[in-house]
């Protein structure tokens, strides 16, 4: 099929556990989500995330777009300006992006990386 789609992903069901992440010494944040595959583009991972709170690290190796459905936090890319984020928010990163995630409330969000 050439079009796929996720009806109402801000409400999707059943999303699949990934496991947790986190830093030492902090509550366990459990981490899940649905991926989509383009066909034909196969190197692109997309589809749908979802993070419980909490703080983590995360470096982000390839570009990224995200669109966050539901949640607030803020993201600290190391040596910059914390971005803080609510649903509805869009976020672009650079390549060899690092930082801190902050999850304030739980976040969803539909992601491109490239």
């Amino acid at each position: 099929m050439k079009v796929q789609q996720i009806k109402q992903s801000i409400a999707l069901q059943g999303l699949e556990d990934w496991g947790p992440v986190g830093l030492p010494g902090t509550p366990e944040i459990r981490v899940s989500g649905v991926r989509k595959v383009i066909r034909g583009s196969e190197s692109i991972d997309t589809g749908i995330f979802e993070c419980t709170p909490g703080t983590y690290r995360r470096s982000v190796k390839q570009a990224e777009v995200m669109h966050f459905l539901s949640g607030r936090g803020r993201f600290t890319p190391d040596g910059e300006d914390t971005v803080h984020f609510t649903g509805g928010d869009t976020l672009f990163f650079e390549a060899d992006t690092e930082g801190t995630w902050e999850v304030e409330e739980t976040m969803r969000k539909v992601y491109v990386i490239f």
